[in-house]
């Protein structure tokens, strides 16, 4: 019997969709029969392309600044307005100050800025997300998937970047939470933690000949992920084959959360 990963005739709202994991995500979504609205912050000509690339009937994409987590809520009411519903949250968006800062050096600000992003952000998100859910109750089965993607600093800590590890070690503890929560409702909860990845975000550090030989010295598979390799995952959980997993962290980090 054919196995197939199938989204049709759903609509997902993807975070941070314009690169990376996310653009990566929205493509293997689309090709999977979803509609899905991603937001950009300032990469508009990417995004527009990727929607020229995918077709407007399938994608759209919509400028959000996710510092500002009052605005996050209306990217559900954006994709309501283009597609009707919500099916699927991916909140994959998330910045990472690249310049190791000690806890006593670390300004105020910063924290604030990536506890904005990284968490303020996805909890309103979710919040609006859920109501929709919630409301538009189990047309298709299920009434929606959640996937929040953290990250392995979110699970052993990352020196010089608490700021980092705390926003994603919280929404680990969000998805465990909310996953019980919510499954009376028929919403699914889970989250996929990636290791390092070949991103616009992880190029300072793997561009760099020296970090990036340490950060391959602690990756047992011995290099980094691709994008697609974490967008695939985030695609399972939100498909039937998943149907019996909620609360769950999936690591996608070339068993590097297992090195110490």
């Amino acid at each position: 019997m054919p196995v197939s990963l199938s989204l049709h005739p759903k609509v997902a709202l993807i975070t941070g969709g314009s690169r990376g994991i996310g653009a990566a995500t929205v493509r293997m979504f689309v090709a999977a029969g979803a509609q899905v609205l991603f937001n950009y912050h300032r990469a508009r000509e990417q995004s527009e392309q990727l929607v020229r690339e995918l077709g407007a009937q399938q994608c759209a994409a919509v400028a959000c600044d996710l510092s500002d987590p009052e605005s996050a809520g209306g990217l559900v009411e954006a994709t309501v307005q283009r597609f009707g519903r919500v099916d699927i949250l991916v909140a994959n968006h998330g910045i990472w100050p690249p310049s190791d800062a000690s806890i006593d050096q670390m300004s105020l600000a910063q924290w604030r800025s990536t506890l904005a992003v990284n968490l303020d952000a996805v909890f309103t998100l979710t919040q609006q997300a859920v109501a929709q859910m919630k409301k538009q109750g189990k047309s298709l089965g299920v009434a929606g998937h959640i996937v929040l993607v953290s990250s392995t600093a979110g699970q052993r800590g990352e020196a010089f970047h608490c700021d980092y590890a705390a926003s994603k070690g919280a929404l680990i503890s969000m998805v465990k939470g909310l996953s019980t929560e919510l499954a009376g409702d028929g919403i699914y909860v889970n989250c996929v933690a990636p290791g390092w990845v070949d991103t616009d975000m992880s190029a300072p550090v793997l561009n760099d000949s020296r970090a990036s030989r340490e950060v391959l010295s602690r990756i047992p598979l011995g290099r980094v992920g691709t994008p697609e390799e974490i967008a695939a995952p985030i695609l399972f959980l939100c498909t039937p084959h998943a149907g019996f997993i909620t609360g769950e962290i999936f690591n996608v980090n070339g068993g590097a959360v297992l090195v110490g």
